[in-house]
C-alpha cells in the first residue's frame, strides 16, 4: 500500500466525477461557447455573490491574472511573508506585472489590519512604490493550513476602502476554511474584489481554478488570461469535474481535517518531534529534533514504508490529508508513527 501525503493535489477523480466529465456537453471556451464551462462560472459567481467568473488551468495563473488586473508596473502589493504568491509562483508578481511585494511579518501567514495600514506607502510620496493591492491567502498553506479570522479580514477591508486599495483573496484552500469555520461563500464574496478558487486541491478535481469578480474585472481578466496562454478549447470536460465536486465533495473535507488532527496528536507524543504547528484543517507541519534524528532520515524511513511526505524548508516537514487518503491508509500510517516510539 502506497500513501502519498505530500499534497492534496495528488488525488484522482472519483468514479462519479469521471462519469460527469465523460458525459459533459462541450464547445469552444475561447469563443465562450462551452456550456459546461459557462455553467461552472455562473455557479461559482452566484455562490460568491459576484457578477462574473472565469475558468483557469491553474490557481497560479488565476492569482497572477488578478494581480495584473489590479496593478500597474512599478506599483506594490501588500502580502504576508508566507504568501503563496510571493514564495511559490515563480516570481510571477515581478515577472508578469512588474510589481513588488511589501512583506508583512504576520502570524502563521496571517497579518492584521494594523500591520496592513502601517505598510501602505504615502500615495503622494513618489520616491516609493504606489501601494495598490492587498492580497490574502486562506487557508495559509505555509502557516499550516491556518484559517483567518473573518473579523480581521473585515478590518483589512476597511483599510483597503479607506486607502483605495484593491483586495484579492488567494482561495487555494478556501473550501477547507469555510468548512472548518462554518462560514459561507457569500461572506467572502462580499469582502473581496476578486477571489481565486481552487478546484484541484481539497475538492479533488484533476485541473482548474476559477477567478470571480465584477463583470468589468472578469472582462479584463479574459484578455490577461489570453496573454498568459490560458485559453482552453473543450474545457467543459474539466469544468464538469468542478461542478461535480461542488455538488458532492465539500462536506467530506471534515474527514481530512479529523485525520490531520489525529496525525498531529500522535506526532506530539514522539520524542523525536520538536514541534507540531496548530492544526485547523488538512495540513500538518512539524519539526524534527535534529539532535535525535535528521529530518532527511525521518522522511527516508517513511518512504521505506511507502509513505511519502515533503519538506518545506527551514527544517519543517509537511503532511497533507486528502480525498484519496483512505481510512485504511490512515490506520496504517498511525501505526507506523506509533512504532516510532
Amino acid at each position: 500500500m502506497e500513501i502519498n501525503l505530500i499534497s492534496d493535489t495528488v488525488t484522482k477523480p472519483t468514479a462519479g466525477m469521471l462519469n460527469a466529465m465523460m458525459s459533459a456537453q462541450v464547445g469552444d471556451d475561447v469563443f465562450k461557447s462551452d456550456p459546461t464551462v459557462n455553467a461552472l462560472e455562473e455557479k461559482l459567481a452566484a455562490m460568491f455573490h459576484k457578477e462574473a467568473a472565469l475558468f483557469f488551468p491553474s490557481g497560479t495563473m488565476a492569482n497572477q491574472t488578478a494581480i495584473k488586473l489590479h496593478t500597474n508596473p512599478g506599483e506594490q502589493l501588500i502580502c504576508d511573508k508566507y504568501s503563496h504568491i510571493f514564495n511559490y509562483e515563480g516570481g510571477g508578481v515581478s515577472f508578469n506585472s512588474g510589481v513588488s511585494c511589501k512583506l508583512i511579518d504576520g502570524h502563521r501567514g496571517m497579518m492584521t489590519a494594523t500591520q496592513v495600514e502601517s505598510s501602505i506607502n504615502p500615495p503622494d510620496f513618489y520616491h516609493s512604490p504606489l501601494t495598490t493591492l492587498v492580497s490574502i491567502e486562506n487557508t495559509a498553506n505555509k502557516g499550516g493550513g491556518a484559517c483567518w479570522d473573518i473579523e480581521e479580514l473585515k478590518r483589512i477591508k476597511e483599510v483597503c476602502d479607506q486607502n483605495q486599495l484593491a483586495y484579492h483573496l488567494d482561495g487555494a484552500r478556501l473550501w477547507n476554511a469555510l468548512v472548518a469555520k462554518n462560514e459561507t461563500t457569500a461572506q467572502y464574496g462580499d469582502l473581496f474584489d476578486t477571489i481565486s478558487i481552487c478546484l484541484s486541491k481539497g475538492l479533488g478535481c484533476p485541473v482548474g481554478s476559477v477567478l470571480v469578480g465584477s463583470t468589468a474585472a472578469i472582462q479584463k481578466a479574459i484578455r490577461i488570461r489570453k496573454v498568459f496562454g490560458g485559453g482552453m478549447r473543450q474545457a467543459g470536460y474539466l469544468a464538469a469535474a468542478g461542478i461535480y465536486a461542488l455538488d458532492h465533495q465539500i462536506d467530506r473535507l471534515k474527514e481530512d481535517h479529523r485525520k490531520a488532527k489525529e496525525i498531529g496528536n500522535v506526532l506530539k507524543n514522539l520524542d523525536i518531534i520538536k514541534k507540531v504547528e496548530p492544526i485547523e484543517t488538512n495540513i500538518v507541519i512539524f519539526e524534527i529534533d535534529e539532535k535525535k534524528e535528521s529530518s532527511e532520515k525521518f522522511v527516508a524511513n517513511l518512504e521505506n514504508k511507502n509513505v511519502h511526505i515533503i519538506g518545506i524548508g527551514q527544517g519543517k516537514l509537511r503532511v497533507v490529508t486528502h480525498l484519496d487518503y483512505s481510512d485504511r491508509m490512515h490506520e496504517y500510517f498511525l501505526e507506523i508513527l506509533h512504532d516510532l516510539k
